[in-house]
C-alpha cells in the first residue's frame, strides 16, 4: 500500500488516502485506489463507494490522470488534475495541485474545470501558472492522440 497526499499550492496536505502501486512507469507509477468516501455528485459525474480509480502519477509531467470505473467495471470517465510533477517515495506520493482540473467523458469530450479559481488564486507563482497552462496543453494533446491512460478511447473510434 502507498499513501497519496494531495497538497494545496502552499504545500499543505489537504487530502490523503491509500492505494496500491500496480505498475511502474519510466517516470512515474500507476496506483489503484477505491473510493471509500460518501457519494460525491459533481454534476457531470458521481463518485460512489466502490468506484475504482486507476491513477497515473508522473515525475516529469504537470498533471495526473485518474481513470474512473464503477464498482461493476463500467468506465465513468477520467478526472485529471493539473499539478506539479509528483514526488514519489517508497511509502507515499506527494503532489501539489494547481487548481485547474479536466473531466473527460467516456466518449473523450473534455470539460475544463476551475478556470475562475485558477485565475483568481493569489498563491500561484508565475512559474506555476505557466507550467499549469503547459500541463493542460500537454494533457489535451495526450487525449487527442488517445495514448497511455486514454488508450481505451482508441478502440471506441
Amino acid at each position: 500500500m502507498i499513501t497519496v497526499a494531495k497538497q494545496n499550492t502552499l504545500g499543505k496536505t489537504v487530502i490523503e488516502y491509500q492505494g496500491e502501486i500496480v505498475a511502474r512507469l519510466a517516470s512515474g507509477v500507476i496506483v489503484q485506489a477505491l473510493w471509500t468516501q460518501p457519494v460525491r455528485d459533481l454534476g457531470y459525474t458521481r463518485f460512489e463507494p466502490g468506484d475504482c480509480f486507476t491513477e497515473y502519477y508522473y515525475t516529469d509531467r504537470w498533471f495526473n490522470i485518474f481513470m474512473i470505473a464503477s464498482a461493476s467495471g463500467e468506465l465513468k470517465g477520467w478526472y485529471c488534475n493539473i499539478a506539479a510533477p509528483a514526488h514519489i517515495f517508497a511509502d507515499h506520493i506527494e503532489q501539489v495541485d494547481l487548481l485547474l482540473d479536466v473531466w473527460i467523458t467516456p466518449q473523450g469530450e473534455p470539460l475544463i474545470l476551475d478556470e475562475d479559481e485558477f485565475a483568481q488564486d493569489t498563491t500561484l507563482s508565475v512559474t506555476q501558472r505557466q507550467a499549469a497552462r503547459q500541463g493542460l496543453e500537454a494533457l489535451l494533446a495526450l487525449l487527442a492522440s488517445r495514448q497511455e491512460a486514454f488508450s481505451p478511447l482508441a478502440s471506441a473510434r
